[in-house]
């Protein structure tokens, strides 16, 4: 019983970090693309410093980026953020992670799920030939239809890396907003953390009671 303050702490702790998962922050600098230099996806970053790059996709068409640039970004999971273009469980932002998790199943080209998602967010690259040429716009229409009918659970493992304003190292505006994949594990959502958290504090209640209980009656003389 004397270790329960301790035990509550560490709950809370625990509860504090269990919930920061959901959204944090990164630091992102561009070291250029694949093969397809200046093509549109995939886009390669190191992440906080690391030296293994990590591939994202853009879908911000109308923002500039420079090799070398860094800049800090938000990252949050697929239908728990807003991005530069409004809420992620927006039908256009849904279609851009379903065209995105296509392409990494080799089912859409590089070039016609990259052009799509830039016509989602920008009249520019709806309007460009190649948007057209590359396939782009029926992929567009394709998964926007999907994107209405998809199940939550469509868009596990995917992320949104949306630019902090006036983090960037270079002197041109805001940099553009990547999406990411990593593959899922098992960890509770954000419903059960809080019913486990509402738990963990009735019982830490009961238990207080408890030894307020005890502690009282060692406290009464014994009746002689």
């Amino acid at each position: 019983m004397r270790r329960l303050p301790f035990v509550v702490s560490l709950l809370v702790v625990t509860l504090i970090l269990a919930s920061s998962a959901f959204a944090t922050s990164v630091s992102m600098t561009y070291e250029g693309h694949g093969t397809q230099q200046h093509a549109g996806y995939p886009y390669y970053f190191s992440i906080n410093g690391s030296t293994q790059y990590t591939a994202l996709i853009c879908d911000s068409y109308d923002n500039s980026i420079h090799l070398g640039e860094s800049w800090r970004a938000t990252v949050t999971p697929f239908l728990q953020g807003v991005g530069l273009f409004g809420a992620t469980t927006s039908l256009d932002y849904k279609a851009a992670g379903l065209i995105f998790k296509s392409i990494l199943a080799g089912s859409t080209s590089d070039g016609a799920g990259q052009w799509a998602i830039w016509g989602l967010f920008s009249k520019n690259a709806a309007n460009n030939k190649t948007f057209f040429a590359s396939g782009g716009a029926a992929v567009e229409q394709q998964f926007l239809a999907l994107a209405a009918t998809a199940k939550n659970g469509a868009f596990s493992g995917l992320f949104l890396y949306t630019p902090i304003p006036g983090t960037q190292t270079g002197t041109k505006g805001l940099p553009q907003e990547y999406i990411g994949y990593t593959a899922p594990v098992a960890t509770p959502e954000p419903g059960s953390l809080m019913l486990m958290g509402t738990g963990l504090i009735v019982l830490a209640i009961m238990l207080r009671h408890k030894l307020d209980r005890m502690q009282l009656a060692e406290a009464r003389p014994e009746k002689v």
